[in-house]
C-alpha cells in the first residue's frame, strides 16, 4: 500500500535516530531476551513521535502502518503501532478486530498484548452503543487456542467501570481459572480487581464462593484492594 509508506518511513527514522545501544541491552534482558530494541524509553519515544501520530487515513490504512510497524525488529516500533491505534481507535470497528487479534499473536508478551487489549477494549465499548452483542467477539477468544488471546478476552473491559458486563466478566473468569499459565492467571486478577474498584461487594462474594476454584495468585491480585 504505497500511501503506508508515506507514514512509515518518518515514523521509523524518528525513532531509528534516538537509538541507544546502551539503553537497548537492559531493555532487551528486562524481556528475557526474547526482542531486539532500539534502546528508547517510552517518554523520549512518544515525544519524538509526537506530530507523526495525526494520522489521516482510511482505517484500512492506519491497520496496513500498524502492520508494517510490526513487521520491523525491534521492539518499539510495536509500541509506537500500539499507540497509533489507541489514539485513532474512533476510526476503527469491530471489522478491524481479527487484524488486530493476528498483531496479538506476533511475537506476543505481555508488553504488547495488554496495550492491544485496551484498543479491543475501546473499539468493544464504543461499538456496544449500536451493537448491544458486539462483546461476542470475545466469546470466541475466551476459548481460542493461542493463550495470548484469551488474555485478551480477560482484560478488554478493563477500565469499562460502570459499563461493565459483570456476567461475561465473572464468567470469563469461571472459565479460565483451571488454566496454570502464570499470565492468564494474573489477568483474571486484575480483571477482577478492576471490577471492584465499583463492584467491590459483588468481587468479594465471588472471591469467596469460589476460592477453591481460583488460584491463589488470582485470589491475591483481585483482592488488593478490598481490605
Amino acid at each position: 500500500m504505497p500511501s503506508v509508506a508515506i507514514w512509515l518511513a518518518p515514523i521509523e527514522a524518528a525513532l531509528r535516530a534516538l537509538a541507544d545501544p546502551q539503553q537497548a541491552e537492559p531493555m532487551k534482558a528486562y524481556m528475557l531476551d526474547q526482542f531486539e530494541f532500539l534502546g528508547i524509553r517510552a517518554g523520549p519515544r512518544r515525544e519524538a513521535l509526537k506530530g507523526l501520530m495525526k494520522f489521516t487515513g482510511t482505517a484500512d490504512e492506519l491497520l496496513a502502518l500498524a502492520e508494517a510497524l510490526w513487521r520491523l525488529p525491534e521492539r518499539e516500533f510495536r509500541y509506537a503501532a500500539i499507540d497509533l491505534l489507541a489514539k485513532h481507535h474512533k476510526r476503527l470497528d469491530v471489522s478491524a478486530l481479527p487484524r488486530i487479534l493476528q498483531l496479538v499473536q506476533t511475537d506476543p508478551w505481555w508488553d504488547t498484548v495488554d496495550g492491544l487489549a485496551g484498543v479491543v477494549g475501546d473499539i468493544l465499548l464504543r461499538a456496544k452503543a449500536s451493537q448491544p452483542d458486539a462483546q461476542r467477539h470475545m466469546d470466541a477468544c475466551l476459548v481460542h487456542p493461542h493463550l495470548w488471546v484469551r488474555r485478551v478476552a480477560m482484560l478488554h473491559q478493563l477500565g469499562w467501570r460502570e459499563q461493565t458486563d459483570p456476567e461475561r466478566l465473572l464468567r470469563y473468569a469461571l472459565t479460565l481459572a483451571p488454566e496454570k499459565d502464570f499470565f492468564i492467571r494474573k489477568a483474571i486478577g486484575w480483571a477482577l480487581r478492576d471490577h471492584a474498584r465499583t463492584q467491590p461487594d459483588a468481587v468479594r462474594d465471588f472471591l469467596a464462593r469460589h476460592a477453591d476454584q481460583l488460584s491463589g495468585l488470582t485470589r491475591r491480585e483481585a483482592g488488593k484492594h478490598l481490605g
